[in-house]
């Protein structure tokens, strides 16, 4: 069996492109994967057509040595652009050989761990009394495991963040979460990497011991030192992760226990053969995967297969609620399909998804430039 095709796909469904890339082999089978990248998509799908070059004629089941030559081959190893490529062709390998011998991606990873696979939902409220409602629906809903928005993160006006300001206000909406719903369910904040060390500190000395359970990328992970000096100011576990390209990104968060949950993505980190490594090493700190999911079915596929083969599993994120009107059955008529609060796990040949080609060559690629947000001087901070 041989590569015989690589190709890589844009289209928008509605929000913003989703781009996949198809491999297919010489014998008649197939696999799909996702790039992560998906704002800088036109530099991942160049390092695809790079990759399509030397890629053709070889043997797709040996991805492991596939990953290496393409993380390795260009002299300047890695960076988010390729690993992201590298992630969608290394994901859609896993499929086309899993479906080749008729079984799941997961029984390719050393079998099944569980019947099914947890996830965690995301709020959309904006203000406090929405924000209580929401959560307490959420609650009566089943949901163990929830993720809120902080104040001023998405959605204002001429895209100004005031750090001072969203700490104090959300600090206040977090305790008077806590106090409406007890301390049964699981909550946690994503601050989106927009805070400094003090101001991370101080939002989490505003609020009672045990008021919120995880903190998501409060700040940037370029210097694990920094991340060092926070996590001496307060107990609070941290979530990290998903901007990690590569093991060796992971390896001080997770060597100098700084990320108490990972917040890995497998359509940025390199696919399923760096995933496994990344959840091994894991493992051995006692570490659980909480996985990114922002994207499409594709990735959900991926991340389910790999939440149905490793040990240490917290939750997956799950966007049904705000992304899945997007997918449709018309253009992904086999998809997961949320159950209650967690995805089951299924023996679907390959990854359990599938794309109508011709469909989704008729819908047009449109470019959405992630949104430049700033400060209330004029200085630029993250997205």
């Amino acid at each position: 069996m041989k590569i015989a095709d690589i190709q890589f796909y844009s289209f928008n469904p509605g929000r913003r492109n989703l781009e996949v890339v198809r491999v297919e082999s010489d014998n008649g089978y197939y696999g799909w994967g996702e790039i992560g990248l998906t704002s800088r998509d036109r530099a991942v799908g160049g390092a695809i057509s790079h990759f399509r070059d030397f890629l053709i004629g070889q043997d797709p089941r040996r991805i492991g040595r596939i990953w290496q030559e393409t993380y390795r081959s260009q002299y300047f190893e890695g960076g988010r652009v390729l690993t992201s490529a590298m992630a969608a062709i290394d994901i859609a390998l896993h499929d086309l050989v899993a479906k080749s011998l008729g079984v799941p991606v997961y029984q390719l990873l050393g079998g099944k761990q569980r019947e099914f696979v947890p996830c965690f939902v995301t709020t959309n409220a904006r203000n406090l009394d929405d924000l209580l409602e929401e959560v307490k629906g959420l609650v009566a809903d089943g949901w163990e495991c929830i993720r809120t928005l902080v104040w001023g993160l998405w959605e204002t006006e001429g895209q100004v963040f005031s750090p001072r300001e969203s700490v104090a206000i959300t600090a206040e909406w977090h305790t008077a979460v806590r106090e409406a719903v007890g301390p049964g369910p699981v909550i946690g904040p994503d601050y989106h990497h927009r805070l400094s060390v003090a101001e991370a500190a101080s939002y989490c000395q505003r609020m009672p011991p045990g008021t919120i359970d995880f903190l998501e990328e409060p700040i940037r992970d370029e210097t694990p030192a920094a991340y060092a000096v926070l996590r001496s100011m307060t107990d609070i576990p941290f979530a990290i992760g998903e901007e990690f390209s590569s093991k060796w990104q992971f390896a001080p968060y997770i060597e100098q226990g700084l990320t108490n949950f990972a917040r890995l993505d497998i359509c940025n980190v390199g696919g399923f053969t760096e995933a496994m490594k990344v959840a091994g090493w894991c493992e051995t700190h006692y570490i659980d995967l909480m996985p990114h999911n922002p994207l499409g079915p594709v990735c959900t596929a991926a991340s389910v297969q790999l939440g149905a083969a490793v040990p240490n599993w917290a939750w997956l994120e799950d966007r049904t609620v705000d992304l899945g009107r997007l997918y449709s059955d018309e253009i992904f008529p086999v998809q997961p399909k949320l159950d209650g609060t967690w995805y089951p796990v299924l023996d679907t040949p390959g990854l359990g998804v599938e794309i109508d080609l011709d469909v989704i060559k008729e819908i047009p690629s449109r470019q959405a430039e992630t949104p430049h947000t700033v400060r209330p001087d004029g200085s630029v901070t993250n997205f």
